[in-house]
């Protein structure tokens, strides 16, 4: 059975850091791109960052560029997103993804399966 369980969520001052991590099982997690997304409150999931399968590559969303480090180690079977200089607006449940049909674009390669989601909040 697949699963994809997030956590290393909280709250933090704007400024602050917040590692998370996504522990996969149930599938050869080193055999595919994985994506973390985000939703706001009341708002739509976000694309914030992908990754290939032997983290040869990266990608992010422009408003996380510079600040974010999607990262993966797969002989943990663990999807990481190092967050640094956080902002009010990067407040929202933060979710890590399987790709399984790429996209275009990054921003639209198609999931098969979704964490839970963790809670970042950025308040001062």
């Amino acid at each position: 059975q697949v699963q994809l369980v997030e956590s290393g969520g909280g709250l933090v001052q704007p400024g602050g850091s917040l590692r998370l991590s996504c522990v996969a099982s149930g599938f050869t997690f080193s055999t595919y791109y994985m994506t973390w997304v985000r939703q706001a409150p009341g708002k739509w999931l976000e694309w914030v960052a992908s990754i290939f399968s032997d983290g040869s590559n990266t990608y992010y969303t422009d408003s996380v560029k510079g600040r974010f480090t999607i990262s993966r180690d797969n002989a943990k079977n663990t999807l990481y997103l190092q967050m640094n200089s956080l902002k009010s607006e990067d407040t929202g449940v933060y979710i890590c993804a399987k790709v399984f049909i790429l996209g275009a674009t990054t921003s639209r390669d198609e999931h098969d399966y979704w964490g839970q989601g963790t809670q970042v909040t950025v308040s001062s």
